[in-house]
């Protein structure tokens, strides 16, 4: 399957659904984040624990039928448990929760996140839609992975808005913030897997996606990015891999009619 047949959407979600252990439980929000933990159930975590911030736990989900809240009752198809929001918050500060999954609409190279608006706050070009509960998931899940399409504009040297802190100026600031649970692990995207270099806490390029290049991913970071001493290359998604996603985002009649045409 060549790199054409498959979005950048896709190659983030199912690269970061390979991030997720079995008997694990992971915070998600909607979106690719939700879709990554669905697939990782279907394939090599049936036991994983799918957490959402409207007080879903244990949903499993219907295919085609992805909600666009988590406070949508279509998203709790199949839950284990129904309680409210400030339950589900009260397990994460508790350390219940052994992933969270986050997107960005800015990221930096210490891994602060914007999400909040474009341009200065009290008279920003776009307003975004703000922290929801993606502050509480930084800042106090286990393990934290941010999954996003890779652009100049997305990582950006300075965030605009630190709407859910990173490692803040890197080194040990997040901890002298407070922010002593916790660790943000790794950024996935359509090129690139990303960890933090543990002194500096500074963005550092793991490995490439299949027919992406090293200079490719820095073309598209506005930031230096530091280097692993060896740069891996990812697998492809694989035809299993893809046509599950496709059936839990477009339902199993969508994707017979994809399949016909």
């Amino acid at each position: 399957m060549s790199r054409q047949d498959v979005t950048p959407e896709e190659i983030v979600a199912i690269t970061a659904s390979r991030m997720l252990a079995d008997h694990k439980v992971v915070f998600a929000g909607v979106g690719t984040p939700l879709l990554a933990a669905a697939l990782a159930r279907r394939r090599q975590a049936p036991h994983l624990t799918i957490v959402l911030e409207g007080g879903i736990i244990g949903t499993r989900l219907m295919p085609g039928h992805l909600p666009i809240s988590t406070n949508e009752m279509s998203a709790a198809h199949g839950a284990e448990m129904l309680t409210d929001v400030t339950d589900i918050f009260l397990f994460a500060q508790r350390g219940f929760f052994d992933y969270g999954f986050l997107g960005a609409a800015q990221i930096d190279k210490f891994g602060n996140i914007n999400t909040s608006v474009i341009g200065s706050y009290a008279q920003p070009r776009v307003r975004l839609p703000g922290s929801g509960g993606a502050n509480d998931i930084i800042s106090l899940c286990n393990e934290v992975l941010i999954a996003t399409v890779h652009e100049p504009r997305r990582f950006v040297e300075k965030v605009d808005f630190i709407t859910s802190p990173g490692y803040l100026t890197g080194e040990k600031s997040r901890e002298a913030a407070g922010l002593i649970f916790g660790r943000v692990s790794v950024v996935i995207t359509d090129l690139a897997l990303m960890d933090f270099e543990p002194h500096s806490r500074r963005l550092r390029l793991c490995a490439v996606q299949r027919g992406a290049s090293v200079e490719q991913v820095e073309a598209a970071t506005g930031f230096e990015l530091l280097m692993a001493d060896e740069i891996g290359e990812i697998d492809p998604p694989s035809e299993d891999e893809l046509d599950t996603y496709r059936l839990l985002r477009d339902g199993e009649a969508a994707v017979r009619r994809g399949r016909a045409s």
